[in-house]
């Protein structure tokens, strides 16, 4: 059987170099997709080269898999990222 795999590549640019919101929003970007697309597409976000002062750390935070999963443990951090994508549906 062939098992197709699909790329979904996002690359965002934060307000500011030091912007703290980046990793939350790339978290919010993340769960979103998920909810949208097949287990089957791999999503990959990341920071515009340059764009933010820690932007290596950020990318790894947001593309690593058990750092997401620990992210979505927490409750206030699961609250903050409901929030964000229920107001986006309004």
């Amino acid at each position: 059987m062939l098992h197709l795999l699909f790329y979904i590549r996002i690359t965002f640019t934060p307000t500011i170099q030091h912007c703290s919101m980046a990793t939350v929003i790339g978290l919010c970007l993340r769960i979103k997709l998920k909810d949208c697309f097949p287990p089957h597409f791999k999503v990959d976000i990341k920071v515009a080269p340059g764009s933010h002062a820690d932007e290596e750390a950020v990318n790894k935070q947001l593309n690593d898999k058990e750092r997401i999963v620990a992210a979505m443990e927490n409750p206030n951090l699961r609250q903050l990222v409901d929030e964000c994508l229920h107001s986006s549906e309004l």
